[in-house]
């Protein structure tokens, strides 16, 4: 655990994937930290929906990269609101196919443009380094509104910043 200094963005794209599975695990957590009485109240599978937006997310870019056959389909992962047991099976599989993809990648491949065609239709062509800048992205904003939602509902919020999980040496 913790940071250190990468010579290639494909390691840093691996360290920063150590950090999201930690995350991963502290989300689960903070979910199942709301109290079951509050877990009727709207706010609460709002935030199990986000958590299952995040992980069908990951799978979804994952197809497009060609690192896995099946396209996910947010609606059928998890069932009505979605609970964290219902989740956490979905979590252990993407990390598992994200993990073997990263651990493959190189800064070469890193350069190199994706094509897909989007929800809409529409044709789009990005560089897969700024595509995964943008999925790591996409999971802290959707992990700092899972926080705020786990509060809201009285459960304990974990501080997911990369600061905490890197550790940065102390000097004075």
């Amino acid at each position: 655990m913790g940071w250190c200094m990468t010579t290639t963005m494909s390691d840093r794209f691996r360290v920063w994937y150590d950090y999201e599975r930690d995350c991963n695990a502290k989300t689960m957590t903070m979910l199942e930290s709301v109290p079951r009485q509050r877990r009727a109240e709207p706010d609460y599978p709002r935030a199990c929906a986000k958590f299952a937006h995040m992980v069908a997310a990951r799978w979804m870019w994952l197809h497009r990269l060609g690192g896995i056959d099946d396209r996910p389909e947010t609606r059928d992962w998890v069932p009505g609101d979605g609970t964290v047991d219902e989740i956490r099976p979905h979590v252990q599989r993407v990390e598992a196919a994200w993990s073997e993809y990263l651990s493959g990648v190189s800064d070469d491949q890193l350069a190199r443009s994706l094509e897909w065609v989007g929800p809409d239709g529409t044709r789009r062509r990005w560089a897969i380094e700024e595509l995964l800048v943008q999925v790591f992205g996409h999971a802290w904003y959707h992990r700092g509104q899972i926080a705020t939602l786990v509060a809201d509902l009285g459960g304990q919020a974990i501080d997911t910043d990369y600061i905490f999980w890197s550790r940065p040496e102390v000097v004075g």
